[in-house]
């Protein structure tokens, strides 16, 4: 099964104000994260991680990385260059690109980027596109409000989900496709 996630930002104590994460501290947050992750993802699963995975070091993110079930697949994010210089890191996940896409027939894809690309490939004929970078700041209003136009003026689908960890819908968890577009629509 493919599960979806973005902008986990371990060890980074900005992010609990900044996106008014509710965690007493980094470690519990950092721990809830871990819990969530193995609760919803098997060993065998893929997690399509997009970007802004950690703020400490190679060492401590490794340690934290090799407590999470499946297999990783690390779509790059802003923060996440000078964690992936060491060997090892590179080494826990099973790819690291900046974007990707997933066939899922029927001329229908997944476009991965941890950023949001309004005029993403096969838009206008149903595909999806995943994307974190934006949290839930004025960004995140900004491409509901693309999401929106775009579906009034030219009355085709824009299925646009933004898998920040913490979107509501998202709840520090990572998520089936399947799971994101019913949790956006509540």
């Amino acid at each position: 099964m493919n599960f979806y996630i973005s902008d986990l930002h371990f060890g980074h104590k900005n992010c609990l104000a900044f996106d008014n994460r509710p965690f007493i501290d980094i470690e519990t947050h950092d721990q809830t994260i871990i819990d969530r992750w193995n609760c919803a993802v098997g060993v065998c699963d893929d997690v399509y991680l997009l970007g802004d995975i950690s703020w400490y070091n190679s060492s401590k993110t490794l340690e934290l990385f090799n407590q999470m079930n499946g297999n990783i697949h690390l779509i790059r994010g802003n923060h996440d260059n000078r964690v992936l210089k060491n060997r090892e890191m590179q080494q826990r996940f099973c790819e690291i690109s900046d974007y990707k896409e997933i066939d899922l027939g029927n001329n229908k894809c997944i476009v991965l980027c941890h950023y949001p690309i309004p005029c993403f490939n096969k838009h206008y004929y149903g595909a999806y596109h995943l994307y974190g970078h934006v949290h839930i700041g004025f960004e995140y209003n900004m491409m509901l409000h693309v999401k929106k136009e775009m579906e009034e003026l030219y009355d085709k689908p824009c299925n646009m989900y933004n898998v920040g960890c913490m979107v509501q819908y998202m709840n520090y968890t990572p998520l089936t496709l399947d799971e994101i577009i019913e949790g956006a629509e509540k």
